[in-house]
């Protein structure tokens, strides 16, 4: 036995007529759908169900499993008493699971701090599955289990491909043990599809939406592995993280595919989906041929990028493979000598960021070694992330930015985020934060992000120091 099937699913918590108090009729498709869905999961009897939850306990650089012999959920932070759902846990799933992806040094596991309990995410699809699954047992006599047991796992901050790669490691194990597996993707859609909707209105909302509608009907994750991370932030969704680490335990299986109901009544869409297992098929290798592609996409760059991204990249690979910062002899670019200026060295992978670190003013003397310091401090001390690893090298992009002398301004006024960066300072705390950045179109925003990145509280924002300076960007 192995996966059998994958399901996105919403997890509105006034689906409960506890909560929604006659609101839920608003959604009755979505309601019927779920339902429906539930008596699917239900009937096939599965040993475990394996739930994905966004709002789980979630880290930047690890999937946390929930430990223990099982869980509770209830709607108290909606405002409810009297709700209760339990969950009992597949205990050897859960250690089988770590174990596998420890030995690969995969970080995924059951290291972190867990909640103790059932988030409303989770607390949903177990519900609607184990009242179907009681229905069940209550008009078959000889039936000896009711409830399937639960695997309860949270997404994380990792590249998109890690994410589908969870799922990979899922599958692995549910095949290793033998376990008849459903995966349910928990999961709303967009949250900006009205603008009297709860987080407002953005184009990408719609847009996002029916792209997964789409993927429910034909079954092509590869559309998931290539959304872009700001059109992604844009959207306000909760859902695509899931639905991949989904996608990822129904790697290189036929499936077919099936959308149950697609709902936005509150701004909100839910969708009801299905992916049911029809055999083997080699050509749904979406991962390898996205990282091929990244791969591809990453050395195409290279064969274009400025002197200043060249002298990033070359230093970070060297540093990476040998531990020394530069090979000798390897003089600077003529261009990239004399002139001093603070420098900015930005890695990413796979469209999210993997390191970025930078000096305000010149520390060495030319730009040049400026970015070879900097390369270095970007890859292995930014303390966000753990240091890159030389077989991450190949999908990596790098932009270096040349920052201009600051200058003071008397208020934000004179700021535009698209042109210049911004300085913030108040006592010895200060913070920076680069222009043009994806998702940062105002000049609240951005002035926002320095002062969390300075240490300074908004209470404090009107005695700030400000300083704004232009940058040269190169790719």
């Amino acid at each position: 036995m192995a996966v059998i099937s994958g399901w996105l699913v919403p997890h509105p918590p006034l689906i409960f007529p506890e909560v929604g108090r006659g609101k839920e009729k608003e959604i009755k498709a979505t309601v019927a759908a779920f339902r429906e869905a539930a008596e699917v999961i239900a009937g096939a009897a599965p040993d475990t169900v394996v739930i994905i939850s966004p709002h789980a306990r979630t880290y930047s650089d690890y999937f946390q499993i929930s430990p223990g012999e099982g869980a509770t959920g209830d709607m108290r932070s909606f405002g409810v008493s009297g709700v209760k759902v339990e969950a009992k846990f597949d205990v050897d799933f859960v250690r089988a699971l770590s174990l596998e992806c420890t030995a690969d040094g995969f970080p995924a596991g059951t290291l972190g701090e867990d909640t103790k309990g059932l988030d409303h995410a989770a607390s949903i699809p177990v519900r609607f599955i184990n009242e179907a699954a009681a229905g069940n047992a209550a008009s078959d006599k000889t039936t000896d289990k009711v409830f399937p047991k639960y695997v309860l796992a949270g997404i994380s901050g990792l590249p998109v491909a890690d994410q589908y790669l969870f799922g990979q490691y899922i599958a692995k194990t549910a095949e290793a043990l033998g376990r008849k597996t459903v995966v349910v993707a928990s999961g709303d859609l967009s949250h900006k599809l009205k603008y009297e909707g709860p987080y407002g209105y953005a184009k990408e909302g719609p847009a996002f939406d029916r792209i997964i509608c789409e993927i429910a009907k034909d079954a092509d994750f590869s559309r998931l592995l290539l959304m872009d991370g700001a059109f992604l932030e844009k959207a306000g969704e909760c859902g695509h993280r899931p639905l991949v680490v989904m996608a990822g335990a129904l790697d290189r299986k036929s499936v077919e595919s099936k959308l149950y109901s697609y709902e936005g009544p509150f701004g909100v869409g839910y969708c009801v989906a299905s992916f049911t297992v029809t055999g083997n098929d080699d050509n749904r290798d979406f991962a390898d041929r996205y990282l091929d592609g990244e791969k591809k996409r990453a050395a195409d760059r290279a064969e274009n990028e400025s002197p200043h991204v060249t002298l990033a990249r070359s230093t970070v690979e060297n540093y990476i493979k040998t531990g020394r910062l530069y090979k000798e002899p390897e003089p600077l670019p003529e261009v990239l000598k004399g002139e001093k200026a603070g420098v900015f060295v930005c890695i990413k992978k796979q469209g999210q960021l993997r390191g970025c670190i930078g000096t305000i003013s010149p520390v060495t003397d030319c730009i040049g070694e400026e970015i070879r310091a900097n390369a270095v401090s970007a890859a292995t001390r930014d303390p966000r992330f753990n240091a890159i690893e030389e077989d991450e090298l190949p999908y990596l992009e790098y932009t270096v930015d040349v920052l201009a002398p600051a200058e003071p301004i008397k208020s934000e006024d004179e700021l535009d985020p698209e042109r210049y960066g911004v300085i913030v300072s108040l006592g010895a705390k200060r913070g920076l934060l680069l222009p043009n950045l994806d998702g940062i179109e105002d000049v609240d925003s951005q002035v926002s992000i320095a002062l969390q990145k300075a240490g300074i509280s908004e209470a404090d924002r009107r005695q700030v120091r400000l300083e704004r300076f232009e940058v040269v960007r190169y790719k």
